[in-house]
């Protein structure tokens, strides 16, 4: 096996931004608080002990074990949340959707991360307690991003009607989806497990917030992991400050928009409202928006003058709900957080935010790139051998990648760039000799040149089609092997769920070998074996 692994910036996987924050280009760094590495916890530390009192600790723990009073946590989750009154105690935390049955591969890998990295700092700074953290987006309301998980080619998929915060969703209904996804699931121990785990989860819980803190929890207990729910009365009191702020200053509209001017050569990943903030009542979730001096809940009846919505405000915390602009500054206002970890798409977001932060006086976390991974069976892993393949050739595009090994495959070289300058060299003094004669010449001579060239780039292309054909059994091969470990053309990550996983191995047996392969603060991809 070729245990060569690629960086994040050289695998075509991120955006510009992200290459760019990873390489920590200059210009990137007024928008970032400081760059993980092990030695800038000790400052992030520091920085966060000076504004996280300890009332806000103790109303964390309080909602926490409030949260926890029907789950069979581990000791060592238990021990994580009281150790949070304590003001030596941090945390590190990653967010995420409530996915049915998990959703991609990548839910784990953030959580890994988490995991992991608790365990790096713990070692570094002894004196210190670290402790791993999922955040479930559970007021979140686009359903359709997560009703579905892909197994063995086939979408699994839960239809329901949802207009307000998924987590409140029943989990009637999900009988039908049960079924379905045990007869695909054959027999066998592994089938047992995921059978049983779908089933204890969503069969034996009411609401998919509940479901998904169970099943959570069922596969992370043993790691201490500890999931918080934002949809909280007692957090958002915590948080009411802040949201006063939002309705009468709309201080993160004005900041957010001015370090996206700052970064407008990228892909804005997110544009901040006037009022970045949503109404929750029952199943409803609306925005908030500001109109004739009225605060309005888009499409609805309700209205408030400013003096009513701070009195809504003081009176029912609960049914303020941030947005995407505004739900990292709660996370970071009620938790003793150190560093968030998300994937490419969420760092960009994070990315714009730090001004806000600051206008705000709370702490910018240190922003972390979770780990990718790439599984690949062992089958898979003697083909990449037996074809003479670097795990860096399956990371190019499908095309690139049949060029490169044609060319490799050839018996001659099949690159015509020697050719190519020599008929530059040529033209060039032809060139010369025009500026010397004849000067309208020259446009001539530059046609002439531009024909020739394109000539041997034909010659060349059409040389290298011959060489497909000649080694077309090996490049078929090559592709099929790219193509089962990037279905899609994408990340495999990004599409398969953990079930595809477990028929070949078990859980457990995989979550130790992602928790002892991978490195968090390493910028590179990991091969996982199966």
């Amino acid at each position: 096996m070729q245990s060569d692994c690629i960086t994040y910036q050289k695998s075509g996987c991120f955006s510009n931004l992200i290459v760019d924050y990873l390489n920590q280009k200059e210009e990137l760094q007024p928008l970032y608080n400081r760059f993980p590495t092990l030695e800038n916890f000790k400052f992030q530390i520091e920085e966060k002990k000076q504004n996280f009192s300890l009332n806000k600790r103790e109303v964390l723990v309080d909602a926490l074990k409030e949260q926890y009073k029907n789950i069979e946590a581990s000791e060592i989750t238990l021990n994580n949340i009281d150790s949070l009154l304590s003001e030596k105690t941090f945390t590190i935390t990653t967010g995420h959707q409530l996915n049915l049955f998990t959703g991609p591969l990548y839910f784990l890998y953030k959580i890994v991360s988490v995991i992991n990295l608790t365990k790096e700092l713990k070692t570094k700074y002894p004196e210190y307690n670290f402790v791993p953290i999922y955040w479930m987006a559970t007021e979140d309301h686009d359903f359709e991003e997560i009703n579905y998980f892909n197994f063995n080619n086939k979408k699994i998929k839960w239809n329901k009607e949802s207009n307000g915060p998924v987590g409140r969703l029943s989990t009637d209904g999900l009988e039908t989806i049960f079924e379905e996804f045990s007869s695909a699931l054959g027999k066998g121990e592994n089938a047992d497990f995921l059978r049983e785990l779908f089933k204890s989860s969503y069969l034996n819980h009411h609401t998919l917030t509940e479901a998904t803190r169970f099943l959570t929890n069922e596969l992370f207990k043993e790691q201490g992991l500890i999931i918080i729910d934002g949809d909280h009365k007692a957090l958002k009191k915590v948080f009411c400050p802040f949201v006063k702020n939002e309705l009468l200053n709309q201080t993160s509209f004005k900041e957010v928009n001015k370090t996206n001017k700052l970064i407008s050569e990228y892909k804005i990943q997110v544009n901040p409202r006037e009022i970045n903030l949503f109404y929750i009542l029952d199943d409803l979730r609306e925005r908030i928006v500001f109109e004739n001096n009225q605060y309005k809940i888009n499409n609805t009846n309700l209205k408030f003058s400013e003096s009513e919505i701070l009195t809504e405000l003081e009176n029912y915390p609960e049914r303020f709900s941030p947005n995407v602009i505004l739900r990292p500054l709660y996370q970071e206002v009620i938790l003793p957080n150190l560093c968030y970890i998300g994937g490419g798409g969420e760092l960009a977001y994070w990315l714009e935010l730090k001004s806000n932060f600051e206008s705000n006086s709370v702490t910018f976390p240190i922003l972390l790139l979770r780990n990718s991974v790439l599984v690949a069976t062992e089958k898979q892993i003697k083909k990449v051998d037996k074809l003479n393949l670097s795990w860096s050739d399956l990371f190019l595009s499908k095309e690139q990648l049949i060029e490169n090994k044609t060319r490799e495959l050839s018996k001659f070289e099949i690159d015509f760039s020697k050719q190519k300058n020599h008929l530059s060299k040529q033209f060039q003094e032809l060139k010369e000799i025009a500026k010397k004669t004849d000067r309208s010449f020259i446009g001539a001579v530059k046609a002439q040149e531009a024909k020739q060239i394109k000539g041997l780039e034909n010659l060349e292309k059409r040389l290298l089609k011959a060489e497909k054909r000649q080694h077309a059994e090996k490049i078929e091969q090559i592709v099929q092997l790219q193509v089962s470990l990037f279905p899609n053309e994408s990340l495999q990550e990004r599409t398969k769920n953990i079930s595809e996983i477990v028929q070949s191995i078990k859980f457990h047996s995989f979550l130790e070998k992602l928790l002892q392969k991978t490195k968090p603060l390493q910028q590179k991809f990991t091969i996982i074996d199966i």
